[in-house]
């Protein structure tokens, strides 16, 4: 196992310096951790309007949320790896022509990418906490626990995501059947107690009393959920045999007011037969807004009383941002290279077929100002949700092309990301909690949305395209 592990580890860092350097990918923890150090200094300052206590619930919800978009893999279905990397021989595929089971490779592929973005994400900002906290007088115990609940919560996400993904492949219906009974049980349990379900997790817990008890109990539930997950995987989808009826002309003929009506029928009807649109919905959207929900209504004390819904709805901007990615991973431009297109029109394609997928987070935001009881601040939170969401995706198209996937972990990518985003959101937060509809101003975004996507074409149809 120990060498088949170490081959893995290899080929992934062979993929990813192959495909922005080694330089460049080596110091995208760097950045990490040079974030999380400088940032250290400014939690005296952030104390003074948050409890220490929220701040590490914040944290924690962060890295649980990484976990559920880390463990997302497990939706990848034949369709994208055979149309994006049908050309590469990855290791994950030994088992057709070694004598290893299925299992044991998964296994292994699930460890290695443990320890992969532990190293990448977890690792870095730990470290940066702890070499600044001697300077800033805190006990070198706190950040050496926060080392291990950060770690226990991605390991909670990434495990939970892997075991509903191992569930849906076995069966939707009892996929579906389980998350009604979860909200079931945490409905129930908030109605009855008063106590906000979050509160229960196991890391979070272990953070703010730490016991053995509670150790135990965090490692309890991420070793359970794996070797279910273990015994639940199937390498081949129940029902392999697909029938698919024409559906381009038809969706075609819908989409008649885009630019480009067969591309963006083309990606839509990619992500349909793939089960992109079901799979990445919950996985990689759904749940992980639900846990941030959860955290987030924990900031009623400290925040007026729609600010919860509207800081909720720059978050669900950002993440329905990344949409971008669903689009793009299903081909890369190799595959157009013999045809009179060009990366101008393929990124115009994307861009409406981003579009009508937005139809997701603005049903989702409408449903959680209705449950929440904050109907009134509706407009003002989707304005706020799908400004963010195209003003992040201008600059993505700006920083990456048709490769988002791929250049994410370029570290000037990541960090010309940070400051446009992180700048924004800031002023949008401000503004938001100031005066709830000021933050229809946010559409105000869509200029520089307009501009950056602009400067992406100019500079991806200026470059030779790389096949990813």
């Amino acid at each position: 196992m120990f060498e088949l592990f170490v081959a893995m580890v290899k080929e992934e860092w062979r993929v990813h310096s192959t495909m922005f350097g080694s330089i460049s990918f080596a110091l995208f923890p760097v950045m990490i951790f040079w974030i999380a150090f400088m940032g250290s200094f400014l939690l005296p300052l952030m104390h003074e309007k948050l409890p220490a206590g929220e701040l590490s619930l914040i944290l924690h919800a962060n890295y649980l949320m990484l976990g559920f978009m880390v463990g997302a893999f497990g939706l990848l279905g034949g369709e994208v790896m055979n149309r994006r990397f049908g050309q590469a021989s990855l290791l994950a595929y030994s088992a057709r022509s070694l004598p290893l089971s299925e299992r044991f490779i998964f296994t292994n592929f699930v460890v290695k990418d443990t320890l992969y973005y532990f190293v990448l994400w977890v690792l870095p900002l730990t470290l940066g906490f702890t070499i600044a906290s001697p300077l800033l007088g805190i006990p070198i115990t706190l950040p050496l626990l926060l080392t291990l609940t950060l770690t226990l919560s991605f390991l909670s996400g990434l495990c939970t995501v892997f075991f509903l993904s191992s569930v849906y492949s076995r069966s939707k219906p009892a996929l579906a059947a389980l998350l009604v009974i979860l909200a079931g049980v945490a409905g129930g349990y908030t109605i009855l107690t008063g106590v906000n379900p979050a509160r229960l997790f196991p890391p979070l817990r272990l953070f703010t009393a730490f016991s053995w008890l509670n150790l135990a109990l965090s490692c309890a539930v991420i070793i359970v959920l794996f070797c279910i997950s273990i015994v639940l995987f199937t390498p081949e989808p129940p029902g392999s045999i697909k029938h698919a009826r024409e559906m381009l002309t038809p969706l075609t003929r819908r989409l008649w007011f885009f630019p480009t009506p067969p591309l963006a029928a083309k990606d839509l009807i990619d992500m349909y037969r793939s089960g992109g649109v079901v799979g990445q919905t919950l996985f990689s959207f759904l749940i992980p807004l639900v846990v941030i929900w959860f955290f987030l209504s924990f900031l009623d004390g400290y925040l007026p009383s729609y600010g919860v819904l509207l800081e909720f709805a720059i978050v669900t901007g950002v993440i329905a941002s990344t949409m971008y990615t669903w689009i793009t991973m299903f081909d890369a431009f190799g595959a157009y290279a013999c045809l009179p297109v060009s990366v101008r029109t393929l990124i115009t394609s994307k861009i409406a077929s981003f579009s009508v997928l937005q139809l997701i987070p603005a049903v989702f935001i409408s449903l959680v100002a209705v449950l929440s009881g904050q109907l009134l601040y509706l407009l003002p939170a989707l304005v706020l949700c799908l400004s963010v969401s195209f003003y992040s995706l201008g600059i993505t198209i700006w920083l990456t092309g048709l490769s988002p996937s791929v250049l994410v972990y370029d570290v000037k990518v990541m960090a010309t990301y940070l400051v446009l985003i992180g700048i924004v959101l800031v002023v949008l937060s401000s503004v938001a909690f100031a005066a709830p509809f000021s933050a229809l101003a946010a559409v105000l975004l869509l200029i520089p949305a307009g501009w950056f996507a602009r400067l992406g074409f100019a500079k991806w149809e200026a470059r030779e395209p790389q096949l990813f």
